[in-house]
């Protein structure tokens, strides 16, 4: 998201205000509005529910202005974050905010976030090359404004591209170019040195597809900094392996790299902000295929940590392709250590795909973030790491089985599994994201979405950004 989207604080002249307008004191809000505004709204019985946006006509039929509807949200954030309702109603021009926000550098940045359209496929029908700009608020940082608008509109890219663009070898590329801004060193094993460097489940879970799998692994920053290692499933396709998916659950299967998409936009604002952290990007990227050498419900795979796993399901990949990045991630004893992944449809059963649970091993780690959630309308829910539950995961012939024997509890079980391939961590915390967003909403277009990364970021700014 480059800054098109917006001009320079200050640059308020030839701009057309916005002004906002709550559903219960419409006519209380809008008295700074010209009249003929004014008549035009009562004319059209317009009630500023949330997100609605009213144009303005003045003399001769022209555009004077327009108005943002607030509706009755009580909430600070997802107040803030209705400015992303604009740039999609909006004619091109430049814009300003006549009244508030309460919350400019959200506001700012729902407008950022609400300007993203992805047309990589719309061939002529993309666009029309007429940008909608908003002058900035005074005290809005346009740096950190582009840093968090470029990661996100780039997380939501991977996501979107099409799992026939978008393989392994693309996820490496695209991670590649992440390390690439920040100055990071890579490193990629691929194919069968993963067997020879000890990761036989990344292999197992990848080796079926025509896509060879491989360990992405980037580093960056001082040697002697907070250790932040961020750990992203990146499974491009998955078919569900042997225990296949039926059509409609796999339709949408292109964003099973969710994860790794969030742990890059996230890794790309740390790098941005030159946070002082030395960051370490771990993702298993692999396609989960069916062929003659697919891992099999039943069979019993090493791991890195030496646990021998056995398989109850071939859909549940995303867990085994990560234990083996967190027992490497876990032996540089990292200050926190974090998974992404859309790795459950229990998480979306419980909450639904606008709320990812998150598991952590420290109170003030959870706190911290969940707080920065809500504050950016990034918004996570805790759910419990269960030692009761553990006993749910009990193989008959492995040391461990890597799905829950019941239907109960999915995603706390999914994140108890992780959990023994952590040992060393002073913090670990797990993220089950679904990556989407169903319909669009204000600062949300329809599609994929790296969420929980600027609810992480916040946590990491306030922590290692002083």
């Amino acid at each position: 998201m480059k800054r098109t989207t917006f001009l320079a604080a200050g640059s308020r002249s030839k701009t057309l205000p916005v002004w906002t307008a709550r559903s219960g004191s419409l006519e209380k809000d809008i008295k700074a509005v010209p009249e003929e505004g004014r008549a035009w709204l009562k004319a059209t019985g317009w009630t500023a529910d949330a997100g609605a946006v009213a144009l303005l006509p003045g003399k001769g039929g022209r555009l004077t202005g327009a108005v943002l509807g607030l509706g009755k949200e009580t909430d600070p954030a997802r107040r803030a974050m209705l400015a992303g309702a604009l740039p999609r109603i909006l004619p091109a021009g430049d814009y300003r905010f006549e009244t508030g926000p309460e919350d400019p550098e959200l506001s700012s940045l729902a407008w950022v976030l609400g300007s993203y359209r992805f047309e990589r496929y719309k061939g002529k029908a993309a666009g029309n090359g007429k940008a909608r700009r908003l002058a900035l608020p005074q005290g809005v940082n346009a740096d950190r404004l582009s840093i968090l608008g470029e990661a996100v509109a780039m997380g939501r890219d991977l996501i979107n591209i099409p799992a026939n663009d978008f393989g392994p070898d693309e996820l490496e590329k695209a991670a590649r170019a992440v390390a690439k801004t920040g100055g990071a060193s890579v490193k990629v094993i691929k194919g069968d040195a993963l067997l020879k460097q000890n990761f036989p489940m990344i292999h197992a879970v990848g080796r079926a597809s025509t896509r060879a799998p491989r360990l992405i692994d980037f580093s960056w920053g001082q040697a002697n900094a907070p250790k932040v290692t961020l750990v992203g499933k990146g499974v491009c396709y998955d078919t569900g392996g042997l225990s296949i998916k039926p059509t409609g659950s796999m339709a949408l299967m292109k964003k099973d790299m969710g994860g790794a998409a969030a742990v890059l936009a996230l890794a790309q604002m740390i790098m941005g902000a030159k946070l002082k952290v030395r960051l370490r990007v771990l993702i298993p990227a692999v396609e989960n295929s069916i062929s003659g050498n697919a891992y099999r419900p039943g069979d019993v795979l090493p791991s890195r940590k030496g646990l021998n796993v056995e398989i109850g399901n071939t859909d549940a990949e995303g867990r085994l392709v990560l234990a083996d990045a967190l027992a490497l991630g876990d032996e540089d004893k990292s200050d926190v250590m974090l998974t992404m992944a859309t790795l459950t449809g229990a998480a979306r059963v419980a909450l639904g795909p606008d709320l990812p649970p998150f598991y952590c091993t420290d109170e003030a780690f959870a706190a911290e973030t969940l707080a920065n959630g809500a504050a950016v309308d990034d918004p996570l829910w805790r759910m419990p790491f269960w030692e009761p539950y553990d006993q749910l995961l009990k193989a008959r012939t492995g040391e461990v089985n890597h799905i829950s024997q019941g239907a109960f509890a999915g995603s706390v079980t999914a994140a108890m599994f992780l959990k023994r391939f952590v040992s060393d961590a002073r913090i670990y915390s797990h993220f089950d994201i679904y990556g989407w967003v169903p319909q669009d909403k204000p600062g949300r277009p329809e599609g994929g979405e790296p969420q929980g990364a600027r609810a992480l970021f916040r946590t990491f700014e306030d922590r290692y950004g002083k």
